[in-house]
């Protein structure tokens, strides 16, 4: 799979549950957007509108994320791996300012990378395309 252009951000990912029951989720809500469901390549964006910005303030970590609203395509791309998935926008997280320098790291012929700030929440059928659910975060790089 062609994974576009990933260097618009770098930050960590982690997986949610939305809609229907699927693999670790049971029944969720629909999110942000209303057609969230985790067995769908969907992600949540903390720049998904105004009012989720508000909530989600990635600016307090030193993060300039675009606004990208409910359908809006993104490529994730794993830090280190390079395993890619194209996701849609279909809710609004994470809450970027909670976990402002919180780190992810992986290992690059030899070398450790490590990149802070979560800023995007994939649905765990996108997660486990580029890593193990088991990982609950991971390093990514992100673009359109």
């Amino acid at each position: 799979m062609a994974c576009g252009t990933v260097n618009e951000a770098r930050g960590e990912a982690s997986w949610f549950c939305c809609g229907a029951g699927w693999g670790p989720c049971g029944g969720a809500g629909g999110g942000a957007c209303g057609n969230c469901n985790s067995g769908s390549h969907q992600c949540a964006w903390p720049n998904a509108s105004s009012a989720c910005f508000n909530i989600t303030r990635p600016d307090l970590c030193g993060e300039n994320l675009a606004r990208k609203g409910c359908g809006t395509g993104i490529y994730v791309a794993h830090w280190c791996s390079g395993a890619c998935v194209f996701v849609t926008v279909a809710d609004c997280g994470p809450n970027t300012h909670q976990f402002c320098n919180e780190a992810s790291c992986c290992t690059l012929n030899g070398q450790r990378l490590c990149v802070t700030n979560r800023d995007i929440d994939l649905t765990p059928s996108a997660y486990s395309l580029i890593a193990s659910l088991s990982t609950g975060l991971t390093p990514v790089a992100i673009g359109h």
